[in-house]
Formats: structure tokens, sequence, C-alpha cells
């Protein structure tokens, strides 16, 4: 018997559910039920955000049992377990399933990241008002509208901007349910979220684990271990994401020289930069740049 924890991810569940989609970094399910079930526990690739519009289920993300019910918007992040799916047979929503790479591209302008990262990781089931709920819907309905109209020259930035606005509104839903929540972080949390931040505002000079533990007066090996903990991503890894999305930017969307994008982001020059985008992308910034 293969015991090995297999993964989730945007190929499989595009070969198993024929939704809107664009290529491997989004797509869209009419019915969350037909959500691809696997038969064993899997651990997800990407970012699932499902809306139940009727009925009840369960699911465990991590061996946690979650419920779900009309009107509740579930969340599910990169590099959790998920299994044991139960839908009763009135149940029915609608799911959206973002590639990690794709999701960073779009919250990387989005205030409190990590506010929405932690709020997820405590609440994977939130309940939401009626108007959350139509508002939700529109946007849904609205994203795949787009998604579909495949000869629109700007359709995957529209696209994007779509559901950054949509992710503003559930921050906006989660902000309220938090104001009903006495919860306090924890000190792991209040670490990540301060560390998240101090990224965010200085990720295109300082790429060192130990600068951002020296800012917060801890040391690097604790920082290390509280992140991880808490995201179970380590601080290099949401350093390198966050320079990785910006690279991408600029590559799509400026007219810079390789050596000005190696300059504004404090490579110390055009080789170095090359050799850390093809590690994380797989291909040359130069290449990249072709495909588009």
């Amino acid at each position: 018997m293969d015991n090995k924890l297999t993964d989730l991810c945007m190929s499989d569940a595009k070969m198993l559910y024929q939704g809107s989609s664009i290529d491997d970094d989004l797509i869209l399910i009419d019915d969350f039920t037909k959500i691809p079930k696997p038969d064993r526990p899997r651990r997800s690739t990407c970012i699932i955000v499902g809306l139940c519009l009727q009925g009840s289920g369960e699911y465990t993300t991590n061996t946690v049992k979650n419920e779900i019910h009309t009107n509740d918007v579930l969340i599910i992040n990169d590099g959790q377990v998920i299994d044991d799916y139960k839908f009763n047979p009135d149940a029915n929503g609608v799911a959206l399933l973002m590639s990690y790479n794709f999701y960073h591209e779009i919250v990387q302008g989005v205030h409190e990241l990590s506010s929405l990262f932690l709020f997820s990781q405590n609440h994977p089931v939130s309940h939401l008002l009626p108007n959350e709920v139509q508002s939700l819907m529109e946007y849904f309905n609205l994203i795949k509208e787009k998604v579909n109209d495949v000869y629109h020259h700007c359709r995957r930035d529209v696209v994007r901007s779509l559901i950054a606005a949509m992710i503003y509104d559930m921050n906006n839903a989660m902000y309220r349910i938090q104001l009903t929540n006495d919860k306090k972080l924890t000190r792991a949390e209040a670490i990540f979220a301060q560390f998240i931040s101090l990224v965010e505002q200085h990720y295109h000079k300082e790429r060192r684990v130990g600068w951002y533990s020296k800012q917060m007066c801890i040391t690097a090996k604790y920082l290390s271990e509280t992140v991880k903990q808490v995201s179970r991503r380590t601080p290099n890894d949401w350093i390198d994401n966050y320079v990785i999305v910006e690279l991408r930017v600029q590559l799509r969307n400026t007219t810079k020289s390789i050596k000005e994008i190696a300059q504004d982001m404090n490579f110390p020059n055009q080789s170095f930069l090359g050799k850390f985008f093809k590690e994380h992308v797989g291909m040359s910034p130069l290449a990249y740049r072709k495909t588009l």
C-alpha cells in the first residue's frame, strides 16, 4: 500500500472538472459538489474559495473537521491537507481554484495580506450576510464572463483585477466577523503578521532573513521556526515569492531592460537576477518575456 501523501494540483482539477479556466492558474466551478474529491488525504497546491448557496456538507483540513452551511464561504490554503468530503444531496454552491503563483500575483498589492491569511487559517469557514453573498456571486459571474471571453486582449489582467476587488470585499466581510470575535492573535501569529508587513515594505531591497529578524529584535532561527509553524512556509519562501511576483510583473508590464530591473530590485547584477529567476520559474527572464 502506498502511504505517500499526494498533491491536489490545478492540472489534476482541470482534467477532472471541465470548468471555465485560464491555463493552469484559474478554474471556476459552477457546482462545488463537483470539486474533485480524492479517495485519500491530499495536500492542496492551490487556493480554493467556495461559497455554499444551499444545503450543507463537511470536510477536514489538516484532520480538523469543518462544517459548511448555506451562505458560508470556505477557504482552503495552499499546503493544507484535505479529506473526508461529505455533501448533502441538496447541497449547491460555486468555487474558484487558483494556483499559488496566480493568487500572489493578485494579492501582491492587497493591504493587510497577513491578516487575511491568518483569518482564513483560523476561520476556514465563515458565515456571510445575504448582501455579501450576493456581492460574491456578482463577482463570480462577471469573472466567469471575462474568463470565457478568450479573444479579449487583456483577459488575464481584467480577471486578475476583478479577483483582487472580490478579495477586498471578502476581507471587509472578515473584518466584520473579527469585530464580533474577541480572539487575539497568538505570539506566533503576531510575529508572522509583523514579518509579512515588513516584507511587503522592503522586499525590493532586502532579501536576508537576518535583516528582518534584526528589525523585529528576535533571532533568525526563532523567526524561521515561527513563520514555518504558522504558515508552513519558511521566511525565505515568502520573501522569494514577493520578489518573483514583482519580477514577473515588471517583465510583463514594463519595457525596462533586465539590467534596469536588476538594479531596481537590488540584485548585484543582471546575471545574478537571471540565475534567481530561472531557479524559481524554470526559464530565463528573457525567455519568460518572449513567452508573453
